[in-house]
């Protein structure tokens, strides 16, 4: 069963969508799991996996009202 704002729900895998569309050839951090998803386990469970971890951020910035500081990882 599907839980929550449907139109929320969209938004979240359209971002999600866009995410994996705009990989490249990118060695972040971020875009190295989005790959290792894709090559396990699909291109949808990919999209879904982003789709929780953004929501997951999104909530915990709701809670704590911290804004957020993306801190890119040396190589």
């Amino acid at each position: 069963m599907k839980a929550g704002d449907s139109y929320l729900r969209s938004l979240l895998i359209v971002g999600a969508r866009a995410v994996m569309a705009n990989l490249g050839d990118k060695q972040d951090r971020l875009s190295r799991w989005i790959r290792n998803w894709v090559e396990r386990r699909g291109y949808w469970r990919a999209a879904i996996a982003i789709v929780a971890k953004n929501a997951r951020m999104a909530w915990a910035i709701l809670k704590y009202g911290n804004d957020f500081r993306h801190e890119p990882v040396a190589a």
